[in-house]
């Protein structure tokens, strides 16, 4: 089991930057995958961008390019540096985790944080 808790959302204008943090309650050595989801009012959630333990990467095209995820595996955290930001970008993202190693980068996931807000005016 672990606990994840994101932080770091807010509200901004469009073309301005965030980062979002996600701390997990334990060493984070032992998870492979590690993502960022996001929900839109009325839109299904989508993977925004995933790592895992060997530094693998994927990026929703649409973020292609603005967004970085990174983990520190000191601080137990996964972080996602949001650039450029579209209101489009206006979402609840969602923090997510999985442990197996067999399991591909884009999930499934089964550990989900409570989620934090992002809100990018025009």
């Amino acid at each position: 089991q672990v606990q994840l808790v994101e932080s770091g959302g807010g509200l901004v204008q469009a073309g301005g930057s965030l980062r979002l943090s996600c701390a997990a309650s334990r060493s984070i050595f032992s998870i492979n995958a590690m993502g960022w989801y996001r929900q839109a009012p009325g839109k299904e959630r989508e993977l925004v961008a995933a790592i895992n333990s060997v530094g693998s990467t994927y990026y929703a095209d649409s973020v292609k390019g603005r967004f970085t995820i990174s983990r520190d595996y000191a601080k137990n955290t996964l972080y996602l540096q949001m650039n450029s930001l579209k209101p489009e970008d206006t979402a609840m993202y969602y923090c997510a985790a999985h442990e197996h190693f067999g399991r591909p980068l884009r999930g499934p996931y089964d550990y989900w944080g409570q989620g934090t807000q992002v809100t990018v005016s025009s």
